[in-house]
C-alpha cells in the first residue's frame, strides 16, 4: 500500500445540508471517519477489534481545514495517509475530495490506542503493531502532504 489508502465512494446525503446550501462542517468529520474506518480494517481495527481484545482506538486531536463547500449528492473519497505511529498512537492526514478530483477539505488526526478496562493509553497486539508498522512504511516514502501541522506529531 504505497499510495495514501482511498476509501470508497460516499455520498453527501440531505440530511447534512445546512441552511446555507452546503454540507454542515460536523458532517466533514463524519466523512473523515467513515474514511479511516475503512482505512482501520486494514490494520486490524475492524468491528470485532473491541469485542474480541477489550482494546479500541479514541481520536485524541483532529484538525480539518474546509476549503470547498460541498453540495447534497456530491460523491466524495476520503483519503488516508499514516504520517507516523509508534506502539500506542497513529498520526494520520487525510483527504476529502470530490470524485471530479478536487480537494474539499484535509483532516489531521492523532489516534491512541486505548485499553477499555482502564480506560488507558496501552500498546497494541503485536498482529496489529506488525500491520501498521507494514503501512507506515509505504506511507513512508510518499511525499508529506501539505498542510500537516508539526504540533500534533508523536513526541520521541
Amino acid at each position: 500500500m504505497q499510495t495514501p489508502f482511498q476509501s470508497t465512494v460516499m455520498t453527501v446525503k440531505p440530511e447534512w445540508i445546512d441552511f446555507n446550501g452546503h454540507l454542515n462542517m460536523a458532517y466533514y468529520g463524519v466523512l473523515f471517519d467513515m474514511g479511516a474506518d475503512q482505512m482501520f480494517d486494514h490494520f486490524g481495527f475492524g468491528p470485532d477489534y473491541q469485542a474480541r481484545t477489550g482494546n479500541t482506538t479514541y481520536a485524541a486531536e483532529f484538525h480539518v481545514r474546509y476549503l470547498r463547500e460541498l453540495h447534497v449528492e456530491d460523491p466524495v473519497v476520503v483519503t488516508y495517509h499514516l504520517i507516523d505511529y509508534d506502539a500506542k498512537r497513529l498520526h494520520s492526514f487525510q483527504e476529502l475530495r470530490h470524485t471530479d478530483g478536487w480537494l474539499a477539505a484535509t483532516g489531521e488526526t492523532m489516534t491512541l490506542h486505548v485499553d477499555q478496562s482502564g480506560p488507558r493509553v496501552a500498546p497494541m497486539p503485536d498482529d496489529v503493531q506488525s500491520r501498521v508498522a507494514a503501512i507506515g512504511q509505504a506511507h513512508a516514502v510518499l511525499p508529506r502532504p501539505d498542510g500537516v501541522n508539526a504540533s500534533i506529531g508523536i513526541r520521541r
